[in-house]
């Protein structure tokens, strides 16, 4: 049995230090992703999205192991943030925003080993949401990075340190990205940990 983990294979991405922001080019990555909007905290079409993603990556993940002999990690919950109007970040008005939800899956986790996997969670656990999700190859590129140690709510000081280190070299683009690796259910909020990512030109 062959286990991997792209976590660790892909330390400088998914293990950044909370000390310094740094430069970092993110390679073409294979993503189940969904999109949404609306409050994560409140909009129940957010905990659906969460929720269809674990599943469908799990069940993902069962098969490979039992087909094809390798074990491997399920990679953190990944989102992509963003809003028509950014006076809604600015304002805090999490009703106008939008998302991308998303997981990494490895490159050999085929599409029709996905397809297998939804129709099975749509199926077997009732979760709709499931026939939403998308295989997608995304590709970042340069961007600039740290670790935020601490609740979501105290983020505000950390991205303003991603965005000062871009603005003095390049120019920011893309959209906001952070990477939840803290399991939210069972860690405290000051010890939860997301990576901050920005792309930059």
């Amino acid at each position: 049995m062959r286990k991997l983990d792209l976590k660790k294979d892909l330390k400088h991405l998914y293990q950044p230090s909370a000390k310094e922001v740094v430069a970092v080019d993110v390679p073409a990555l294979r993503f189940l992703m969904i999109d949404g909007r609306g409050d994560p905290n409140t909009a129940p079409e957010y905990g659906r999205a969460v929720e269809a993603l674990f599943s469908v990556s799990y069940a993902a993940k069962f098969v490979v192991k039992k087909t094809e002999g390798i074990d491997y990690a399920v990679m953190p919950l990944e989102g992509l943030w963003w809003a028509d109007d950014l006076s809604a970040f600015v304002a805090n008005d999490r009703s106008r925003w939008q998302w991308t939800m998303m997981i990494v899956q490895p490159d050999f986790v085929s599409s029709d080993v996905i397809e297998a996997a939804k129709a099975a969670v749509e199926k077997k656990k009732g979760i709709p949401a499931a026939g939403r999700l998308r295989l997608e190859t995304f590709t970042e590129g340069p961007c600039a990075q740290v670790l935020h140690v601490g609740p979501f709510s105290e983020e505000g000081p950390t991205i303003e340190r991603v965005h000062a280190f871009i603005d003095a070299r390049t120019g920011r683009r893309g959209k906001h990205h952070e990477i939840y690796l803290s399991d939210i259910r069972r860690t405290a909020p000051a010890k939860w940990k997301t990576v901050i990512r920005q792309p930059m030109k």
